[in-house]
């Protein structure tokens, strides 16, 4: 039997081995993905057809160029260069690059540091291109050029649920946008999940399950995500054949272009998620039923999902035959697949030798399709399940492919990095994310100096693997700044000055130099966006999240008895036992609290110094968007006090106070609202309509429009007196959403309150949550229409607000 001191010295053998082998089945694994990239010409005007989207009037004024990393030292690279001709309506700028992503990263450095623009997403308040000069008067560079080599490799892209909480509505014109905006932040390896149930109603038709079986397997498309995690079946569903078409050849059109530009699209594998069908067609197969994942009756329409062990033959069978449908339908494109088998199913041994057995069978299923085949894993259970992943589990399924085969997402590396205590994930490659946010919330976040010293320090740790940095954000469309230097540490090699960034930044982002608009963001990089507690949920601000109870202290908050039962008899069932992410820690009597990170003082100081800048700015998309959004920031964590103060008024029995406080509490919804109202980005019109767009006849607008409402909101089936454990994990801080939502919500609340007082009768949280859940069920099923444009003057509305609450 080996002692843990020889253990340990193996393992540090392991890791020096590891890393020395990994390194030559990476460059291995990178030469293979070259040969696979579209030919330079196509290449180049793919680049060019970026240009020419967003600066069309210069489409003539930069010539690309691809050449080999043999000018880059072996590296992928961009050089930027002054064009050197004599003719009069020639090129200015020359741009070479590895590939056209290099290009575009290039175009993209060039505009923010020799022209002062800004490249946001448009729901962030979009380009900022007012300070590119017009074509012929364009910036030379020093006479030398320019030239950015990536320290590492790959620039990874997405998490798996981005899908739903952001990607789900978008038709390709929305598609194209995105992928225009990877190419210049220098996106090279995306995942690309949107339209596998078109492929996984192929494979399992082969199997001879029917369309029915299989509207009971597919969830709705707002909750596809879940689905293929096998979270839940069908709720939300069944997909209609015309959304299986047209997502299917919406993926067509998202891999030819992610193609084009050279970038490697990462494709989903199989994971063992199958269809209940598959167990009576299949009666001696190790299928699994998994237990319940958030609902409150463990409605088996939704609940509880069947999973294939790895350890059985039809796995390897079944995951083949997805890749194979896929080359079919898309040609050989790629050598990375994704799955996450693992990700919160903890398997049923700890024993080592099991573990290395399951990942082996994953990776065979994968490599049977395709021989070349790299699994593309994410390291979320590392760190969520940590009880169970110790450094031998670990290392036997980190190890149960051959060298090179797997890369590890070190998803949550900006707050919790599992490199530093894994030994390097014991010499397997990983690439270093940020993950940033959960459930896609609208709220004003960031931890700016682990993402500009992290990726640095892990590149340059001793026997590094780091072979990448990514994004892995649940969803997208907000805090502008953090996806402005998150894409840019790919090309950062070291001695990075942030500050010295920020300040470049705001003059960036805003199109000219402003004082207090710097001294405001000094102000936001020491507060908002430098939160060092660690804690990971931070969208619990009270009006999107009301706390579900009794400040009487009486009833058990969140979770009734009942409920309780149904957690703690978690099954272990003969394979894998369900690691449940989402569950409510409430259990009970104390109040939730918000989470709070800095000083509120600062941030209303950081306020005023924006409002003091309206004058000069007003006019700027991108400030009107950061204006909204940190005056919103500001009224939501006042409210939270307010709604601690209304509490306090309760248990003095003080009516007057609660009326006084309660009322504020509703009229800062209110005025949020008309706040949010005054930005295009900050609708709810916009999410519902966007749904109801890709419907192709009635019953379909009436099903995505649901679906849209539901996973902003409630989802999952809830009882009449049980809220569904999934509210409000998606919430948002939409116009329209504050006022025909979370306003009614928080006024049945405080009029029980005030009852409870005036009749001196016990506060009845049952009868809030009876009245508060049939509401939010009609609302979901309503049809209400809301803006899709912005009516008022932020500026003003703003300022108003700040006289009101502030001042």
């Amino acid at each position: 039997m080996i002692n843990l001191k020889s253990w340990f010295l193996l393992a540090i053998l392991s890791v020096f081995l590891c890393t020395t082998l990994g390194s030559d089945a990476v460059e291995s694994v990178l030469r293979r993905l070259d040969s696979k990239r579209a030919q330079s010409v196509v290449q180049e005007s793919a680049a060019k057809g970026v240009l020419q989207r967003l600066l069309p009037a210069h489409l003539h004024s930069f010539e690309f160029k691809i050449v080999s990393k043999d000018l880059c030292g072996g590296r992928s690279c961009f050089r930027i260069t002054n064009y050197k001709s004599s003719h009069r309506n020639s090129p200015e700028i020359l741009i070479q690059g590895t590939t056209a992503v290099e290009i575009a990263s290039g175009l993209n450095w060039y505009l923010k540091y020799k022209c002062g623009a800004h490249i946001s997403w448009d729901k962030t308040g979009g380009v900022q291109l007012a300070s590119v000069p017009k074509p012929g008067a364009l910036p030379l560079v020093e006479a030398k050029g320019v030239t950015i080599q990536r320290p590492v490799p790959w620039n990874y892209y997405q998490n798996v649920v981005t899908s739903s909480y952001s990607y789900v509505w978008w038709d390709w014109q929305r598609w194209e946008k995105e992928i225009d905006w990877m190419a210049l932040q220098g996106i090279n390896l995306p995942l690309a999940f949107t339209g596998q149930e078109a492929i996984w109603q192929k494979v399992f038709m082969d199997y001879n399950i029917t369309t029915q079986e299989l509207n009971n397997f597919f969830g709705g498309p707002a909750f596809l995500a879940w689905a293929r995690m096998g979270n839940l079946h069908a709720w939300g569903g069944p997909l209609s054949q015309n959304w299986l078409n047209i997502q299917l050849a919406l993926q067509k059109r998202i891999l030819s272009r992610m193609q084009e530009l050279g970038m490697t699209p990462v494709l989903p594998s199989f994971s063992g998620n199958v269809p209940a069908a598959l167990k009576k067609i299949f009666p001696s197969a190790n299928i699994t039923r998994l237990g319940d994942w958030n609902t409150v009756s463990g409605d088996s329409r939704w609940c509880c999902t069947f999973l294939l062990s790895p350890s059985d033959p039809l796995f390897i069978e079944i995951g083949e035959a997805f890749i194979q449908k896929q080359i079919k339908e898309y040609g050989h494109i790629t050598d990375i697949y994704n799955c996450d088998t693992f990700n919160e199913n903890t398997p049923p041994t700890d024993d080592p030798t099991y573990i290395s057995s399951l990942g082996s069978a994953v990776f065979k299923a994968m490599s049977k399709a395709n021989s070349n085949a790299v699994w593309l894993m994410q390291g979320w259970l590392f760190y969520s399940d940590s009880k169970y992943w110790k450094p031998p589990q670990m290392e036997a399924l980190l190890h149960s492919v051959p060298r090179g085969k797997m890369i590890v997402l070190d998803l949550f590396a900006d707050v919790k990095p599992i490199w530093k205590s894994s030994s390097q994930f014991y010499g397997t490659p990983y690439i270093w994310c940020m993950l940033h946010n959960f459930g896609g919330n609208i709220e004003m976040y960031g931890v700016l100096d682990a993402v500009a010293s992290g990726p640095i320090d892990a590149r340059t740790s001793e026997n590094s693997t780091m072979v990448g940095v990514g994004m892995c954000m649940e969803g997208i469309e907000h805090n502008p700044v953090v996806y402005e230097l998150m894409p840019e540490m790919a090309f950062r090699g070291g001695n990075f000055q942030l500050q010295g960034w920020l300040k470049s930044y705001s003059r960036r982002r805003y199109g000219k130099v402003n004082d207090q608009i710097e001294a405001a963001w000094e102000i936001l990089y020491h507060t908002i966006y430098n939160c060092t507690d660690g804690i990971a949920f931070h969208n619990t601000d009270y009006i999107v999240k009301f706390p579900d109870w009794d400040p009487s202290g009486k009833t058990e908050t969140g979770i009734s008895g009942t409920d309780m039962s149904n957690q703690n008899g978690m099954q272990q069932l003969a394979g894998f036992q369900w690691n449940r992410r989402f569950l409510f820690s409430e259990k009970s009597s104390s109040l939730p609290k918000p989470h709070l990170w800095y000083s509120t003082e600062d941030v209303i100081k950081a306020l005023k110094l924006f409002l003091d800048a309206g004058k000069e700015l007003s006019g700027s998309l991108t400030y009107r968007y950061d204006l909204v959004d940190l005056t919103r920031q500001s009224l939501s964590k006042l409210a939270n006090q307010v709604y601690l103060d209304a509490i306090s008024a309760f248990h003095h029995e003080d009516v007057k106070a609660l009326s006084l406080h309660s009322q504020k509490f509703l009229q800062l919804i209110k005025d949020i609202d008309k706040l949010l109202a005054a930005d295009d980005n900050f609708l709810l019109g916009t999410w519902l309509e966007s749904a109801k767009n890709l419907a192709m006849n009635s019953d379909e607008m009436k099903q995505y429009e649901w679906n849209a409402r539901t996973q902003i909101t409630m989802w999952y089936d809830n009882g009449k007196y049980n809220q569904s454990k999934l509210h409000d994990y998606a919430n948002k801080f939409w116009s329209g959403l504050l006022e025909a939502y979370y306003l009614p919500r928080a006024s049945m609340y405080f009029k029980l309150l005030s009852r409870s007082l005036e009749e001196k009768v016990d506060f009845n949280l049952l009868e809030w949550r009876k009245e508060w859940i049939a509401y939010s069920n009609k609302w979901q099923e309503s049809k209400e229409l809301y803006p899709v444009k912005a009516k008022g003057d932020a500026l003003a509305i703003a300022t108003v607000l700040y006289e009101k609450y502030f001042s």
